[in-house]
């Protein structure tokens, strides 16, 4: 199947063929035509699957079919024509609230800016279509001046669009469509109740369309409650196999040896970018410097940083010039950086729904990727609820001169013994498991592989130690 045969307008057809996309994804290809046709939809995908291009194409099609109509009767005037003339007539300029065509609520910032983002590129052919970005961290002053342009598309985050609708400064009497992004998220994040606020504020006569992990318990309770026979598509849930994802576990026995071991993986010759994930934003930071200290191009991102900040990461990844990003789970969701070659969970998340969203930050649009776990020997249960999860094994890997003192199998012993597996029985993944005679096998780089020299780092220069000292002792980053 074509974009062409998707039935979309011919100048979001030209914007398609600038990104270098050819085919539509899955969920597009059952969701665009369904809402070109006016449906309510309640989808359930996986990240990166092309969910954001799955609800706003067909919303950029409609508004590009009513421009055309409005360029029949060019008597209209528009809501900025009309406040040009009235300046002409001396009239004092007042804000008028922003009645937006569309609204699309998410549960992060990052998720806000990147389908912000993407819509800029799929309406640059569209004459009369306007999106912007409402979220917290922004200075009101800046909101105020883009609510001004009375955008025809507003992405939101649930609180500050509560603020604006309080204040006045936004209506939705005239409001076509609303998209809720990452539902599910939005919903573990608390936003339950501001969710019901702003629906409550929008006519009945919207179209609807609900994007999530997952369809079940409160989030299908509320999907069944805003929508009218809503059409559901179910491509793929977020337990669903990342095939071109490669996952690993390693043990360690204390923070020394996982700081160690980071170190390593990081000096893998094939990788591009990594996101490293820590359950605190006090370890972001940390971690960043060290890492810095040592020689990787590093930067964190987490809560606490205000949205300028963040931005400012967000660029430099996406130029290369961070190449190790360091990020709590506000990260899981709405990165899109084709360059993210690696994953490590240096933490492994609370909730094994957000193993799915921080691995997902790899492999994009069917690109390979590598997703590694540092986990210590008393979280081995964790890693059994996220198999549970998954209904996937990750393998175990150990790396000649990091091996932990407990063995992986003693370790993971009772986790796979409720799994149906009993020692000596044998795995087709090296060495991860059973009774292998295969020596422990590098999963990284080359046997003996040295470290880099210049150039070779992140960042370049010089050969850099492994947080080591100026003489080039060996030091953890742990060790300080």
């Amino acid at each position: 199947m074509t974009f062409e045969s998707l039935g979309l307008h011919t100048s979001i057809l030209r914007a398609i063929a600038d990104t270098g996309y050819t085919t539509p994804t899955a969920v597009q290809e059952q969701a665009v035509p369904a809402a070109i046709a006016g449906r309510d939809l309640l989808v359930s995908s996986q990240t990166g699957s092309g969910k954001t291009a799955a609800f706003m194409l067909p919303a950029l099609h409609k508004f590009a079919a009513a421009a055309e109509v409005m360029d029949v009767n060019a008597s209209a005037k528009t809501p900025n024509q009309e406040r040009q003339a009235a300046r002409a007539r001396g009239d004092r300029p007042r804000f008028q609230a922003a009645k937006p065509k569309m609204l699309v609520l998410t549960p992060t910032r990052e998720l806000a800016l990147q389908v912000t983002t993407a819509t800029d590129k799929y309406s640059a052919y569209s004459r009369r279509v306007k999106a912007v970005s409402i979220l917290g961290g922004m200075p009101y002053p800046k909101q105020m001046q883009l609510l001004s342009r009375n955008p025809e598309i507003l992405v939101a985050t649930p609180g500050r669009l509560i603020d604006h609708m309080e204040s006045g400064k936004i209506d939705f009497s005239e409001l076509e469509i609303l998209v809720l992004d990452e539902a599910d998220r939005m919903l573990d994040m608390g936003f339950i109740d501001d969710i019901e606020k702003i629906v409550a504020a929008t006519p009945e006569t919207r179209q609807t369309m609900l994007f999530s992990a997952t369809l079940d318990g409160v989030v299908g309770s509320m999907a069944r409650r805003i929508t009218k026979d809503p059409m559901v598509i179910q491509i793929a849930g977020s337990a669903t196999k990342h095939e071109n994802i490669q996952q690993k576990v390693h043990f360690v026995d204390d923070l020394s040896h996982k700081n160690r071991l980071l170190d390593h993986l990081l000096r893998d010759e094939s990788l591009d970018q990594a996101v490293v994930f820590t359950a605190t934003k006090r370890d972001a930071d940390t971690i960043a410097d060290r890492l810095n200290i040592a020689g990787f191009a590093a930067a964190a991102l987490h809560g606490d940083m205000h949205q300028g900040a963040r931005n400012r990461t967000l660029d430099s990844l996406r130029r290369g010039q961070v190449r190790v990003l360091v990020a709590t789970d506000v990260a899981a969701r709405g990165i899109d950086v084709p360059g993210i070659t690696h994953v490590f969970n240096y933490d492994l998340p609370k909730f094994p729904e957000d193993y799915v969203h921080r691995i997902g930050r790899t492999g994009r649009a069917g690109r390979k990727g590598l997703a590694v776990s540092l986990v210590n020997h008393a979280e081995s249960m964790n890693v059994k609820r996220i198999e549970r999860f998954t209904k996937q094994l990750i393998p175990v890997d150990v790396i000649e001169g990091f091996e932990p003192k407990k063995t992986a199998m003693a370790a993971r012993a009772p986790a796979r013994k409720a799994s149906g597996w009993k020692p000596g029985d044998k795995r087709t993944t090296g060495n991860s498991f059973g009774n292998s005679s295969k020596p422990a096998q590098r999963s990284f780089s080359k046997p003996n592989a040295a470290p880099r020299s210049e150039g070779g780092g992140f960042g370049g220069g010089a050969a850099k130690s492994r947080f080591g000292d100026a003489n080039g002792n060996r030091r953890s980053f742990g060790d300080r």
